[in-house]
């Protein structure tokens, strides 16, 4: 982990300019948030591969679809909020229903939009997105893996749902890191307590394990980034490895990261969990780290819970 801090978002902008330039088939559809979304690069180097629907985001969803059964890969950009609820119907019936390869982008996921207040702050849109079937739900950790997930995104049949970060997050890793849908990053080993978190939780965890290890106990932190399809494989070591597991997430505790680890733990019939999270709340408009801390999504939060797993 480094001292150097970038919005996830700013990875994907550049990313899919990246790859606009390389393939004419990769489209942006706005729905009037580009500047926020940071698609502005795309609209003036590439115009001819950029719709922008105005604010009518159940549009961007069918534009997107009808693309796509022409071959296009189109990137549906919005906030996560809009995303994930204004455009689920669409995104069900007209993208995952008939497996048409659309990629939606859900920007200022979380906590992230902070002064923005509830109405904007997505707490929920992982856990819808992954109760759709034929979905695959990612939320990259840092810049650097943001611009490799929209890569793999990119490359992945189907429709593919994307989280991203307004704040700025710490870079974890290094330029070229390879990542894979569905497949966790394992940062940290350690055999006394297993702490899976994703997007911009996991420098949280990494701080955590830093603590712990200066208190003699020794933590594995994994990068959970993709909720759907999660690597249970990654779950069922530390489930029978270490037994103790910490959930952390920028997510209503039900139905994200958390939730889904619980479901793996339970078929094995081993471990023990605690989720860290959004506990079943709304937001409210305040600074970023301060809702985290009101909610308890903090990495003195993931220390305390270690210590009280190890009694």
């Amino acid at each position: 982990m480094t001292d150097k801090r970038i919005a996830t978002r700013d990875g994907f902008g550049e990313a899919i300019v990246e790859l606009g330039m390389e393939n004419p088939d990769i489209f942006v559809i706005d729905a009037d948030l580009g500047k926020s979304c940071k698609t502005g690069a795309f609209l003036k180097q590439l115009p001819q591969q950029y719709v922008d629907v105005g604010i009518a985001e159940q549009n961007a969803a069918g534009v997107a679809a009808g693309l796509a059964t022409c071959g296009k890969i189109p990137f549906v950009v919005t906030y996560a909020a809009f995303a994930s609820m204004r455009m689920c119907e669409q995104i069900r019936q007209e993208a995952c229903y008939t497996r048409q390869n659309v990629k939606i982008i859900g920007c200022h996921g979380g906590f992230t939009p902070a002064f923005d207040g509830g109405s904007h702050q997505a707490v929920e849109d992982m856990g819808i997105m992954s109760s759709i079937p034929n979905m695959k739900v990612i939320m990259p950790a840092d810049y650097v893996s943001a611009k490799a997930l929209v890569r793999a995104a990119a490359a992945e049949p189907g429709p593919v749902y994307l989280r991203f970060t307004r704040d700025a997050m710490p870079v974890l890793y290094e330029e070229g890191t390879k990542f894979e849908i569905g497949k966790a990053v394992q940062l940290r080993d350690g055999g006394d307590v297993a702490i899976l978190a994703n997007g911009d939780t996991v420098h949280l965890a990494l701080t955590a394990a830093q603590t712990l290890a200066g208190q003699g106990i020794e933590a594995r932190v994994l990068d959970m980034h993709t909720v759907k399809p999660l690597d249970a494989e990654a779950v069922r070591r530390c489930a029978e490895e270490i037994g103790r597991i910490i959930t952390v997430e920028d997510h209503n505790v039900i139905n994200g990261l958390g939730s889904a680890v619980c479901c793996v733990t339970a078929e094995l019939g081993r471990g023990v969990v605690r989720r860290i999270g959004i506990p079943d709340c709304f937001g409210m408009s305040a600074p970023y780290t301060r809702l985290m801390e009101l909610n308890g999504i903090t990495s003195a939060r993931i220390v305390e819970t270690a210590h009280a797993l190890l009694k």
